[in-house]
């Protein structure tokens, strides 16, 4: 674990490693946390009662030094309220607690926003764990991503600055099933918006299983760069602004509303299970 983003920075069960290592020459992240938003804004900005303020893709908490609020044998609680910088960002009292419990095959992560502030707070949050691709084995070809339940073969286009597009495109999705390879990212992350699934799992050969069982999320996505030997599977609950969007941020579409004194929890559970003799 660390601070930093309260990111966890490895996961294994016996000898088997599920996290990718970071490489700063493809991407120096294994599993950021998305917050105050998910995706691009606009020119990378906010805009909130007609001011414009910077805001980093997927917001500013993976880059933030969190406070280590409790620890145990087996978990661990990381708090983060706002400051001086993250107010030059984003202008809302905020509470994000990250808590991390662990179990012999399992690993759950839950996400708790508070509005400590006086106003209405719009915002977003995402987990992006990046996964180990082969992890059981195999070459990436072997490897599929399989949906809880059948979800819509296609996905939107993501335009110049991570903006989403009214346009579509088809992905190899059969019923639950995707068939992963490098080339499937060639064009960006593979986005499932308002999906249906409330999981999805990566199987490899041999039965190899890697779980990712979402709660209080309404989007997966699929992300890796071509050629890089992790595939993330992220839970979202909201996405990068429309194309023609120019809006504040409260009416940006996916935001979470969350009034004063309110809070908000959302959480994964990451399962393994090893492949077969």
């Amino acid at each position: 674990m660390s601070r930093r983003g309260a990111e966890l920075r490895a996961w294994s069960v016996g000898a088997s490693e599920l996290l990718w290592r970071a490489d700063p020459q493809v991407w120096d992240a294994v599993a950021p946390l998305l917050f105050p938003v998910v995706g691009w804004c606009r020119d990378g900005q906010a805009r909130v009662d007609g001011r414009a303020y910077p805001m980093p893709v997927h917001g500013f908490a993976a880059s933030s030094e969190f406070a280590l609020e409790e620890r145990g044998e087996n978990f661990v609680r990381f708090s983060l309220a706002e400051s001086a910088r993250t107010l030059a960002h984003y202008p809302f009292r905020f509470r994000l607690e990250a808590e991390y419990r662990l179990s012999p095959r399992d690993l759950s992560v839950r996400l708790r926003v508070a509005n400590t502030g006086d106003r209405v707070m719009p915002y977003a949050c995402g987990l992006h764990p990046g996964f180990a691709w082969p992890f059981c084995g195999g070459e990436q070809g072997d490897y599929a991503a399989v949906f809880a339940q059948a979800e819509e073969p296609s996905v939107p286009q993501i335009a110049p600055g991570g903006l989403f597009c009214a346009r579509r495109r088809p992905v190899p999705l059969d019923g639950r099933r995707l068939p992963l390879s490098p080339e499937l990212f060639a064009q960006e992350a593979l986005c499932f918006l308002d999906a249906r699934s409330g999981s999805v799992a990566l199987e490899g050969p041999g039965g190899g299983r890697i779980e990712v069982a979402a709660d209080g999320f309404a989007h997966w996505a699929l992300w890796s760069r071509p050629g890089a030997p992790f595939v993330c599977v992220e839970s979202w609950t909201g996405h990068g602004d429309p194309e023609h969007f120019g809006g504040d941020l409260r009416d940006k579409p996916g935001m979470i509303l969350l009034g004063p004194g309110e809070t908000r929890t959302h959480g994964a559970e990451l399962r393994y299970g090893a492949p077969g003799p």
